[in-house]
C-alpha cells in the first residue's frame, strides 16, 4: 500500500459564475480534507461559493488526438445545425 495520499483534482465555483472552473490539484486522504484543503489553498480571498474535489483517478477524458472519430458521427445530423431551418424575419437577430 502506497503512504502517499490521493491525488484530487479542484473545481471552484465563482461568486459571479455559474460554473466549476479547474483551479487545481492538492494531496489529502479523503474528500472530507481535500475540501478543507481546497478551501484553504484555493479561496484565500473569498472568491468561491462552492467547491467539488474529484479523485485524478476517477477521472476519465478523451484524447485531443480522437477529436475526429470521437465527434464526427454528429455531423451527419443536419437537423443539429441552425443552418438547416428556415428563420422567419420577425424573430430577429438569434
Amino acid at each position: 500500500m502506497s503512504s502517499e495520499w490521493p491525488l484530487w483534482e479542484v473545481f471552484i465555483r465563482g461568486q459571479h459564475g455559474l460554473n466549476h472552473r479547474h483551479v487545481g490539484s492538492l494531496h489529502a486522504p479523503d474528500a472530507e480534507l481535500a475540501i478543507k484543503h481546497a478551501r484553504d489553498v484555493y479561496t484565500r480571498r473569498n472568491e468561491g461559493v462552492s467547491i467539488w474535489v474529484v479523485k485524478s483517478a476517477d477521472i476519465s477524458a478523451s484524447s485531443p488526438s480522437e477529436k475526429g472519430p470521437l465527434f464526427e458521427p454528429s455531423n451527419d445530423k443536419v437537423y443539429r445545425h441552425p443552418t438547416f431551418y428556415d428563420i422567419p424575419d420577425e424573430v430577429g437577430h438569434m
